[in-house]
């Protein structure tokens, strides 16, 4: 089993979960990425939702909401995403950068739309009232 290691922001306001569409992707993920060589969690939370949200998320705030773990969208059978997850306040406005094509407030009706490892995260948010 190859694992795919990422840290991942939960962002939820009035019942609903900020998300990303990349470039040329047909699914929505959760704000994130994967870590580089030497970075703690958070060092990769802030870097990667400063590359692609165009705000700072401020490391002092974050609280973890869990590990999720999936078959990766788009890879070969028996490739794994394990996300860690955490929620955190920012500084900024929310646009898209980079690789980010689109970002779109999803509710659980929209579950569909999502990478595998984010269909499970947001059944863990909906069962705690968290996603509407």
């Amino acid at each position: 089993m190859t694992v795919i290691d990422k840290v991942a922001w939960i962002r939820l306001e009035s019942g609903v979960i900020l998300s990303s569409r990349s470039r040329g992707k047909d699914v929505y993920y959760l704000p994130g990425g994967k870590r580089e060589a030497g970075e703690s969690d958070l060092d990769t939370l802030v870097r990667e939702i400063r590359e692609e949200m165009s705000v700072v998320v401020d490391p002092r705030s974050a609280s973890p909401v869990g590990v999720f773990e999936a078959q990766a969208h788009g890879h070969p059978y028996g490739t794994v995403v394990r996300m860690r997850c955490y929620t955190a306040h920012y500084r900024g406005t929310l646009r898209p950068a980079n690789e980010i094509e689109e970002i779109a407030w999803l509710g659980y009706a929209d579950r569909h739309r999502v990478s595998p490892v984010d269909q499970v995260i947001f059944d863990h948010l909906r069962r705690g009232g968290r996603l509407r």
